[in-house]
């Protein structure tokens, strides 16, 4: 059984019985044929269904938001900026989806040479639960539009967010089989990827679990781009607007309660301003608000899940034991649900697990560093690498130092963030292949050359 709770409440919400081999078959079967006829349209007849999705969604935002925080706990208002993000997502690939797919001219001797992106079939996206939205159609608007269709394999206790999603296509009048929700356990992943149906694999989610799809897609020789866990650096240089990176840092580590593989996680600050950093940070994460994430005023909602909960509080305790400094919260919230009391530590040094470990909740790692040097090599050890903050005033330098930090982005004097305008991904343990942008797009294409004769003389 599949069960769908409220994390804020402990409260079932419903449970569902997983699809069967036979319903397994038949929607694969589906989404073949679906595909086929999709990827015969043209990009152009393509567009307006991207439009249209667009639009049901932001229609419909508020009862999509609704469920997103039912089932995973986050702010209303968060939820609704997420289903806001992903209509800009399916708007962004209808107007540059022609371009993105436009042959590639080449030069060679030939009288013509090109490139030539053709879909490869069925993509299946195995999907988390943090952004049980916004990763799915992230992922489903590129793939989409260069011809392919989606199979969905989501977590299991979002059921009733993959439901509202293939409503959603429904709804939107986009042919039937091209987004298809398999309501199946984590167990069911690799017989997935061996089927022949199946072309390529997108994955979000932990990298223990991406190791394990990886080595399933490399036995059936298939495509895969996976998006996993980080630890990512927040650095604080002395020369930064030390307010201005205090403020940013709350929200930075603290949206989606602390729950996000590109959260800021290990805030390195350079010795002259760590005390002015850690007091502005603190007076800023004391002004969340805790609480029933569908109330307005709750600023910070529940985890997930009861058992994520205590495996932050493990890290938060083992961290203090080794000698961090607890500056706030640390505990669990008494009562009903998975609140955690937003978290800080001071003193971290770079051994500790809090700075070792992805700490996937609200809690913060300060570490203190005594140069801009130290504060990189700091950055760099970790065995992730997605996203990185820098903040400095000196733009220049900063670029420079940028090009030394081992992630797949870095955002100076800003909060690392998905953007549909910007390709996305990480190195390292983080993983591999970009999503958004023309990168993501061309990651579920045949990239095929096309040589045309005579050669010229």
């Amino acid at each position: 059984m599949i069960t769908s709770f409220n994390p804020a409440t402990d409260e079932v919400l419903a449970q569902f019985e997983p699809h069967q081999d036979s319903q397994i078959e038949q929607r694969l079967a589906a989404a073949q044929r679906a595909q086929k006829a999709w990827a015969a349209l043209g990009v152009e007849a393509r567009r307006p269904h991207l439009l249209k999705l667009a639009q049901t969604l932001r229609a419909n935002k508020e009862r999509y938001a609704r469920i997103i925080t039912l089932e995973m706990g986050k702010p209303l208002a968060e939820a609704v900026g997420e289903v806001e993000k992903c209509a800009w997502n399916f708007e962004y690939y209808a107007e540059q989806g022609p371009a993105f797919l436009a042959d590639y001219p080449m030069v060679s001797a030939a009288t013509d040479s090109r490139l030539v992106y053709d879909p490869l079939g069925l993509v299946l996206a195995v999907m988390p639960w943090n952004y049980p939205f916004w990763q799915v159609m992230r992922a489903a608007a590129p793939i989409l539009i260069s011809g392919n269709a989606i199979v969905l394999k989501h977590a299991s206790n979002v059921p009733q967010c993959a439901l509202a999603m293939e409503e959603l296509f429904r709804e939107a009048g986009v042919p039937e089989g091209l987004f298809t929700a398999l309501l199946v356990g984590g167990s069911e992943v690799d017989r997935l990827i061996a089927d022949d149906r199946i072309a390529a694999v997108t994955f979000t989610g932990s990298t223990p679990v991406g190791r394990s799809i990886a080595s399933a897609a490399g036995r059936a020789l298939k495509k895969q781009v996976l998006e996993l866990g980080g630890s990512d650096p927040f650095v604080v240089l002395a020369d930064a607007d030390v307010e201005a990176a205090a403020a940013v840092a709350v929200k930075a580590r603290f949206s989606n309660t602390g729950q996000s593989c590109i959260s800021a996680k290990r805030f390195i600050v350079e010795h002259a301003v760590a005390d002015r950093f850690r007091d502005a940070f603190v007076e800023g994460t004391r002004k969340l608000v805790t609480g029933d994430p569908l109330q307005a005023a709750s600023t910070m909602g529940s985890m997930a899940r009861r058992q994520l909960r205590e495996e932050l509080h493990v890290q938060v305790q083992a961290t203090i034991a080794q000698g961090a400094k607890l500056l706030m919260g640390g505990r669990a919230i008494e009562g009903p649900g998975a609140f955690y009391e937003p978290t800080i530590l001071d003193q971290v040094s770079p051994q500790m697990t809090a700075a070792r470990e992805e700490t996937f909740g609200p809690a913060a790692a300060i570490l203190r560093v005594g140069s801009a040097e130290e504060a990189i090599a700091v950055a760099n050890d970790t065995p992730f690498g997605l996203g990185a903050s820098l903040w400095s005033r000196d733009l220049d330098r900063a670029r420079r130092l940028s090009r030394l930090v081992d992630a797949g982005a870095v955002f100076i004097n800003g909060m690392v963030a998905s953007d549909p305008r910007l390709p996305f991904g990480g190195t390292k343990q983080s993983g591999y292949g970009r999503e958004l942008a023309h990168l993501g797009l061309h990651e579920f294409t045949n990239i095929k050359t096309v040589w045309t004769g005579p050669v010229r003389t």
